[in-house]
Order: structure tokens, then C-alpha cells, then sequence
């Protein structure tokens, strides 16, 4: 990876973010960029020149004296770290500006669902996640290690999920050492023989030309894709979860319908998310 993007807004989960993109630009000799988003009133874009260049300057040596602080951690030391201010707080910006600049990853801290507004409720973390062409890497907590030992990819194992699944597996491999691709029999999907799985399943390797040799693959069980992708991760010790999402319809339901970004907001582990 060469390049790592971490918006922040300062708080405590953009820290956790920043701590987590340092370890991982580290491990894989990355430039950080720090984007914040400065967020600009209708009222400075009608006020004249003179006030609004005013105005302006101002919220940038704000914003500048706090990136300077919240950027003095040990942890950056030795890194290229390039911070970036934009104007407005438009979640889509951060996916533009990763597309820009060929990032490779976007860390984003969350707070999952809140009432209070902020660049980190899980509503703001989904926007990213809808709008991005670069895989996202959500955290709500500090990092205890980016040695993802084990990630979890949940998949439904159709034909047309194989590109997505491919690029995932490129970007998954970098990260962990052992990478699951998990099946998930739910009684609210066309519900599925072990048999009919099974056969989905080599069928899906043999076009996507992978061998179980290359990958684990797991076949869970449960009430809905959320609690499956749970209770498999927490009973295996993962130390992450990927999923694929289908642009700005959100997460896909294993890309047949509307999926709960429940899996996003909810989770503990540190959740990873790719476009189909």
C-alpha cells in the first residue's frame, strides 16, 4: 500500500483512526494523508470577498494549530504524513480525494449510530462506504494491533460477486494471514441444502479460479447475515470483518437486496468494506 487516507474531526475516534493508519503506513511504508473537513456556512458564501477571504483564513489557521497538535503523536514519527484541509463537510469528498490521489485505503474511526452530529456517527460512515471506490477500513476502538491474524469476508458465493471477492482477497492478503471466505444459510434468503451450498461454492472457485488451497472457506447457519457474521468471528477468535458493498445502495444483502450497514455500526471488530 502506498498511500493510507484518514479523515478526522479531532475527537477521540479520529485518534483511533490516525493510530491505526500509522501502524498500518508503517508495516507497509505508506504516506499518511490526514484530511479534515472544515464545515463552511451558507452565510460566508454570500457575504463579500473581503469578508468571506477573511472568514476563511481564519478557520484555516484554526484548523491548521489543531492539526498541529492532534498530528504530534510519537507514533507518526519517521512516517510521511500529508495533512489536507477541505471546506466542506462532504462525506463523498473523502472518497473523490482517495480516488485523486490512488489511496489504497481509507481508516475511518465510528462511533456507530449517534444523535449528536459529527464526521464519525455510523450514518456519516455508511455515506463513505456507499460513495468510495477505495476500500474502507472502519474502527470504534484503539488499536490493540493491525496484525489481523484472521479476517472474516462474508460472500454469497455467486458469479457475480468473483471480481469483487478477487479484489478483496488482494487487499485482505496484505493485511492478514488468514483470510475466510463465509457462507451464510439464512432461513430469510433462498434458504440452501448443504448440498446446494456445496456445489455453489466449487462452482464459484473453479470460475474464479481459486483453490480451497488459497483460502478457508466456512459455512455458518444463522438468523441473518449479521448474526452470522458475528457469531462466526467470535467463535473463531477473527480479528477482523470484511464485507462488499454495492455502491450507493449500501451494503448489498449478499448483492440481492438491501443489507443492514448493522454489520458496520454494530460490530466491534474493525470492519473492512469493498465495492462490487
Amino acid at each position: 500500500m502506498k498511500k493510507i487516507i484518514v479523515p478526522v474531526d479531532f475527537s477521540k475516534y479520529s485518534e483511533y483512526a490516525l493510530e491505526t493508519g500509522a501502524a498500518l503506513a508503517k508495516q507497509h511504508n505508506s504516506e499518511l494523508i490526514v484530511m479534515h473537513m472544515l464545515e463552511m456556512s451558507e452565510s460566508i458564501f454570500s457575504a463579500s470577498s473581503t469578508e468571506r477571504g477573511e472568514e476563511n483564513a481564519f478557520m484555516l489557521m484554526v484548523a491548521n494549530k489543531k492539526f498541529e497538535t492532534f498530528l504530534d503523536q510519537p507514533y507518526l514519527e519517521g512516517l510521511e504524513v500529508t495533512p489536507m484541509v477541505k471546506y466542506h463537510k462532504v462525506l463523498k469528498e473523502v472518497a473523490e480525494v482517495a480516488t485523486d490521489v490512488r489511496a489504497d485505503l481509507i481508516v475511518m474511526g465510528s462511533r456507530g449510530h449517534s444523535d449528536h452530529d459529527g464526521v464519525f456517527t455510523g450514518s456519516n460512515t455508511e455515506k463513505v462506504v456507499r460513495y468510495s471506490n477505495t476500500p474502507v477500513l472502519v474502527v470504534k476502538s484503539k488499536p490493540k494491533s493491525v496484525n489481523f491474524e484472521h479476517i472474516v469476508l462474508a460472500t454469497d458465493f455467486s458469479e457475480e460477486s468473483i471480481p469483487a471477492v478477487k479484489k478483496s482477497l488482494e487487499l485482505l492478503f496484505k493485511l492478514g494471514q488468514k483470510t475466510t471466505l463465509l457462507h451464510i444459510n439464512s432461513p430469510n434468503l433462498a434458504f440452501l441444502s448443504t448440498d446446494e451450498i456445496d456445489e455453489k461454492i466449487s462452482i464459484f472457485l473453479k470460475l474464479a479460479k481459486l483453490n480451497e488451497s488459497d483460502v478457508t472457506i466456512a459455512r455458518i447457519s444463522d438468523h441473518n447475515v449479521e448474526d452470522g457474521v458475528s457469531n462466526f468471528a467470535r467463535k473463531q477468535q477473527a480479528d477482523a470483518v470484511a464485507m462488499i458493498t454495492h455502491g450507493r445502495k449500501g451494503l448489498s444483502h449478499f448483492f440481492g437486496g438491501s443489507i443492514s450497514e448493522d454489520v458496520v455500526n454494530h460490530s466491534k471488530l474493525p470492519v473492512i468494506t469493498f465495492k462490487l
